[in-house]
């Protein structure tokens, strides 16, 4: 009997030094996320690089996962095709770049310019890197400048012209979903992690 007694001892023992382990790791652990300082806050221009960078991923995983076959799809006849939609924002966001660096926007988005679904997926990783690597380069102060949007006509900080071009990059990335589902397909975020 005494046997028995001493091996529930011994597991009572085991049990207790084991949750006190495990509750002053957990005190440990949370002590040391609270003393653990805040990541300092982005700039504006950091800020707009990450957003474009991240558009611009989605983008470009549509363009290098829809169907070559499909490019030419188009829900109605008064809708531009996927690879449109596509050259469409790879334009826009050349208008970006262009006015960015002070040159006069060129107008290169024809479909007959690109021909091929790695012709148009070029063009657009071409568009978003090099959108990047101005915000980059511009860094904060020259984010800032005043420059001209040739579309509008307003002028207004290059950083407001950047915020624009992330939104419609945004919207032509919901059209896109809705192409994916009228053509029977899912678009990749949508599908589940693997």
């Amino acid at each position: 009997m005494e046997g028995k007694f001493q091996a529930m001892r011994v597991l009572a023992a085991t049990v207790v030094t084991g949750a006190v382990g495990l509750l002053a790791s957990a005190c440990f652990a949370q002590n040391a996320a609270i003393e653990k300082p805040p990541k300092p806050a982005l700039t504006s221009s950091e800020a707009v690089l990450r957003s474009w960078k991240q558009i611009g991923s989605k983008l470009i995983a549509m363009a290098e996962d829809f169907p070559e076959d499909k490019y030419d799809f188009r829900p109605s006849v008064v809708q531009r095709t996927f690879a449109e939609q596509l050259l469409h924002v790879a334009g826009s966001n050349d208008l970006f770049t262009d006015v960015a660096k002070g040159k006069k926007p060129a107008d290169d988005e024809s479909r007959a310019n690109y021909k091929t679904k790695a012709a148009v997926v070029a063009y657009l990783k071409k568009s978003f890197a090099e959108g990047a690597a101005v915000i980059g380069e511009k860094g904060e102060a020259r984010m800032a400048q005043i420059a001209l949007d040739s579309e509008s006509g307003r002028r207004l900080p290059l950083t407001a012209l950047a915020w624009e071009l992330i939104e419609h990059s945004g919207e032509h990335y919901g059209q896109l979903v809705v192409y994916y589902r009228v053509a029977g397909l899912v678009p990749p975020e949508s599908r589940p992690s693997k």
